[in-house]
């Protein structure tokens, strides 16, 4: 059986890195300390121009929440639609009710921007799946819609802990949709993921620390508007994780 790799990538470094050690699906996104926003579509088009690998591009306009306003969601149809006429073969989203209920207007017009295009886009109910009210309501919700799949956790922390979970969606599923888990997976733990779920697909994020020293003259100063950091902490793809990843996955 082939596992396909997904890998988290937000910058044109960490796709190049992704795709040479193996990935075969990036996810694209921006500040994934936020959890990943919307990504800007000079680097999606810088990505196509230089990787083979289909991109799913993330529709998340803002921290904090699932439940966005009418200018928000017309923020996000507008960056879908520049995302499919630039080459993304995928969009990844989650609109709920402030109740916790999927809000299945918004995903619609998602699901029918996707289908109204010239050319195969899949689509991506994200990790808003985790805190849903009725996980299976949900997933039978989405199944109507004719969304691809779910990325998930299993409804836990991590997706080895939520592994139960995803086991029984994979099962609930069939072959109506697919289930993609995500969440705290790494090299030494993705093989007993796929072992326990059955699934045939993985996310992972695989990333190191690297540093930029250019703010550190002045280490009283923060940039962001919240809780300090490491300023000279980047992250980045590590394309030996990615590597190991991929034989592990591989050799199943």
């Amino acid at each position: 059986m082939s596992i396909t790799l997904e890998t988290i990538v937000s910058s044109l470094d960490d796709a190049r890195v992704s795709a040479a050690a193996g990935s075969d699906r990036f996810e694209l996104c921006s500040a994934l300390a936020l959890g990943g926003l919307t990504p800007s579509l000079g680097l999606l088009q810088s990505i196509k121009q230089e990787c083979d690998v289909p991109v799913m591009a993330m529709l998340r306009p803002r921290e904090g929440g699932m439940c966005y306003t009418e200018k928000e969601f017309d923020v996000i149809r507008r960056d879908a639609e520049l995302f499919i006429e630039n080459g993304a073969e995928g969009l990844v989203f989650g609109f709920l009710h402030e109740d916790g209920r999927i809000n299945m207007d918004r995903c619609r017009t998602l699901q029918a921007m996707a289908e109204n295009a010239d050319r195969e886009i899949q689509t991506v109910f994200h990790r808003a799946f985790d805190v849903v009210v009725n996980p299976d309501e949900s997933l039978e919700q989405l199944v109507e819609l004719g969304i691809t799949r779910i990325l998930t956790s299993g409804r836990e922390t991590t997706a080895v802990e939520g592994a139960p979970e995803i086991k029984r969606m994979v099962q609930a599923a069939g072959k109506r949709i697919q289930i993609l888990p995500g969440g705290g997976l790494d090299k030494d733990n993705v093989a007993e993921i796929v072992a326990a779920t059955g699934v045939d697909q993985v996310h992972l994020y695989l990333t190191k620390i690297s540093k930029d020293t250019s703010v550190l003259e002045n280490p009283k100063i923060y940039f962001g508007a919240h809780v300090a950091t490491n300023e000279s902490d980047i992250r980045v793809k590590c394309g030996d994780l990615v590597r190991s990843v991929r034989q592990t996955l591989d050799s199943i």
